[in-house]
């Protein structure tokens, strides 16, 4: 069967579940599908191996903190940026490739964009700062659909940060979904340090989430923007939002909005 041919069954069977009708085969299709053989009579499987259980609308919200929205993203991301700072050349949705090793991306983005341009974009992995910067020339032509960054987003880049949040935060795997999702997007931006007067909130979030101190975990994240200027007013949203949705996380969640990562 062709690629096209499972693509549109895929999208045939997420419509049928209630979905988004994405055609990607991704954490939230599987975890609906778990749901349906969990209520089912069927015999026992084997779990699924998983680090984190995040709410749907926590991973949704990473993703705006990212792109914003998928018009945004056509519009203003589909090419490489620079996002300043130490941050290395973006694609997708956050994908950073100064943080990547050569053999990660191309085992992410092998076949979902052209070939050529997976060399040029491989040139540039693990490139920081203002060589960064200036090497974006280099690549700035190149387009990346969103397709291909959702897919490389939820299938690849998730499940390679939830299981880096599990091992920065300990317990973390027992907070509330939503506060799973927050610390997730918090490792997502800032990366697993712990080293450094920079990272000192993150230090001191480690006790708390042992403790399951949603509210002093929430403080901590909002210290934090000591750090960034007016100028970097994104960064500063985005962590208020974060210590929001963690204060308010402990509540009650359907199955459906539960997505295994």
């Amino acid at each position: 069967m062709s690629s096209g041919a499972v693509e549109k069954r895929l999208k045939q069977i997420q419509s049928r579940l209630g979905l988004r009708a994405d055609g990607l085969l991704g954490p939230d299709t599987l975890s609906r599908i778990e749901v349906l053989l969990d209520q089912a009579d069927l015999p026992a499987a084997r779990p699924r191996d998983f680090q984190l259980i995040c709410s749907r609308t926590g991973l949704q919200q990473i993703a705006r903190f990212e792109i914003s929205s998928d018009a945004y993203y056509r519009r203003f991301l589909s090419h490489p940026v620079w996002p300043k700072g130490q941050s290395g050349i973006t694609i997708g949705i956050g994908y950073d490739l100064g943080y990547q090793t050569n053999l990660r991306f191309r085992k992410d983005w092998q076949g979902l964009i052209a070939d050529s341009d997976l060399e040029r974009l491989a040139a540039v992995t693990g490139v920081k700062g203002e060589a960064a910067h200036t090497a974006l020339a280099d690549v700035a032509d190149i387009t990346i659909p969103l397709d291909a960054a959702n897919q490389v987003y939820y299938t690849a880049t998730l499940p390679a940060y939830a299981a880096r949040t599990r091992k920065v935060y300990p317990g973390v795997e027992k907070l509330p979904a939503d506060a799973q999702a927050m610390l997730l997007s918090l490792i997502y931006n800032r990366g697993g340090s712990l080293s450094g007067s920079k990272r000192r909130e993150m230090k001191e979030i480690v006790p708390l989430v042992a403790t399951a101190d949603l509210a002093g975990i929430a403080a901590e994240i909002r210290a934090m923007k000591r750090l960034w200027g007016s100028e970097l007013y994104g960064l500063l949203k985005r962590r208020d939002l974060e210590a929001q949705i963690i204060e308010h996380a402990d509540r009650d969640y359907t199955s459906d909005e539960l997505i295994y990562v």
